[in-house]
């Protein structure tokens, strides 16, 4: 993937992102933290008061249960949703020129909703994987092969 200089890179997934610049070239990148940010996400057996409850039927007999709100996916996807408002901000402020973002498909695919015309306007590339908790140099690696 091409990589030029002075990109952001955004490497996110349900609850951390991380902004990297592209301080290095296409050929040798040199991507440096510019911002950090992680927030606490709970599994939603401990967010939920209660238990999923049951429905039956109008004329009595089949019961089945309703399905539970899974908490811990919502405040994920209002994570994803939040980075790519984060983004907005940021290229209408002009603040970068091109832009990949490294995330799995899941938070890919709830960003990709939310993206502003101005940010896929200088979206360069996408990376679908799960680079949160990798160091630097293999976020690095992982974009020079995609």
């Amino acid at each position: 993937m091409q990589l030029p200089h002075n990109s952001v890179v955004l490497v996110a997934d349900g609850r951390k992102m991380l902004f990297l610049r592209n301080e290095g070239d296409n050929v040798a990148p040199n991507l440096v933290v510019e911002k950090a940010q992680e927030q606490s996400n709970p599994a939603t057996r401990d967010q939920a008061t209660d238990a999923a409850g049951r429905a039956s039927s109008p004329r009595g007999g089949v019961q089945s249960s309703v399905e539970p709100t899974d908490f811990h996916q919502l405040e994920e996807d209002r994570f994803a949703a939040d980075a790519a408002d984060f983004l907005k901000v940021r290229a209408l402020k002009n603040d970068y020129e091109s832009l990949i973002i490294v995330a799995p498909p899941k938070t890919l695919g709830e960003m990709r909703k939310h993206y502003h015309k101005e940010v896929s306007n200088r979206l360069a590339g996408e990376l679908d994987k799960d680079l949160t908790g990798h160091p630097i140099a293999d976020i690095e690696k992982a974009l020079k092969n995609a």
